[in-house]
């Protein structure tokens, strides 16, 4: 627990499936039946990747992202992906964001994979927490580019 909050694999809490799914949607706009076989598929499946998280305050979700193989844009070969980095508004500027990722990256280095990538349109906000700019990529039905950043853990 930091600071009140904790960060949990929905695996820890598989009953919040349709809430994560809900919540996640609500952010995102991505189709919500997306969510559900996503996070159906990390509940069952044995599988490093996908993989989906949420920070909680009590029982609230504040803070959530996921791991997938590919975050909807065209470099199929850069995988898996840090998906859906999401924090409340009342709740951001408190470092979650960032615990959210080491801890993320750390499960995934647990489970074997040790290099992750991200697709953004923010251009420092990831450099603050390990990660490195690495390429453009085009996001699906986007007009311009957006930035790939890559992490490794060692």
């Amino acid at each position: 627990m930091i600071n009140g909050f904790r960060i949990i694999n929905l695996r820890e809490s598989p009953e919040r499936k349709q809430e994560a799914a809900d919540w996640f949607h609500q952010k995102w706009k991505v189709p919500l039946e997306e969510y559900e076989k996503s996070m159906e598929k990390s509940l069952t499946g044995e599988a490093a990747v996908p993989q989906w998280y949420l920070t909680i305050r009590g029982k609230e979700i504040i803070g959530g992202l996921g791991v997938i193989e590919n975050d909807f844009h065209d470099r199929k070969d850069l995988a898996p992906n840090v998906c859906a980095v999401y924090v409340e508004e009342p709740y951001r500027r408190r470092g979650i964001a960032g615990n959210m990722l080491a801890y993320v990256c750390g499960d995934m280095k647990a489970r074997g994979i040790s290099t992750l990538y991200l697709i953004t349109d923010h251009d420092t906000f990831y450099e603050r927490y390990g990660w490195k700019f690495y390429c453009m990529a085009q996001g699906d039905g986007e007009e311009k580019m957006s930035r790939m950043y890559i992490h490794q853990e060692e």
